[in-house]
């Protein structure tokens, strides 16, 4: 299990920065008052989550590859932290749904239904938890690995040839 501490550790740390953005939400309004913004500024978590992912392999590279990693190392690293957000996103749902913002399902259908985005069918069963655990948990596997591949090709670094060294000329 040491092997994958450092992915462990880095998706415990999206998971909760995950938690803190939702409660930011929450505190702004996002999730009542100002419903209306609330998919615009969401978005920007896209951001925070990139930057987790090079943080988070930046940090495999540095202390268990010692300083170098391939991009397959890199990648590898990076689904392994998806594999963690995934299985943990349930859990994180059900606490911002059940715990930090209990109406904002409520709230997010009725928004829907007053703009004629959704009947009150689809707006039941498109916001509910069930479906956001789902949602959650898929998006997450996508958007984890395309991340996880992008970061790795950024952070690859390989190991020098110890052949070549600077300074110096092959010929004598």
């Amino acid at each position: 299990m040491s092997k994958y501490r450092i992915e462990t550790k880095w998706a415990v740390i999206f998971s909760v920065v995950m938690i803190l953005w939702m409660l930011g939400e929450k505190f702004f309004g996002l999730h009542d008052k100002y419903i209306s913004e609330h998919s615009f500024y969401t978005s920007f978590f896209g951001i925070v989550a990139i930057v987790i992912y090079l943080f988070a392999l930046y940090d495999k590279r540095e202390n268990f590859h010692n300083g170098y990693m391939n991009w397959l190392e890199g990648f590898k690293a990076g689904a392994i932290l998806t594999l963690g957000i995934v299985i943990l996103s349930p859990f994180v749902q059900l606490l911002i749904s059940e715990i930090i913002t209990p109406d904002y399902f409520k709230n997010i259908q009725e928004y829907s239904i007053e703009t004629g985005e959704m009947s009150r069918e689809e707006a039941d069963v498109y916001f509910n938890i069930k479906n956001y655990i789902i949602q959650s948990m898929v998006w997450a596997t996508i958007t984890g690995l395309i991340t996880a591949a992008v970061t790795a090709l950024i952070l690859r670094r390989k190991v020098p040839d110890p052949n070549q060294v600077k300074g110096t000329t092959p010929y004598r």
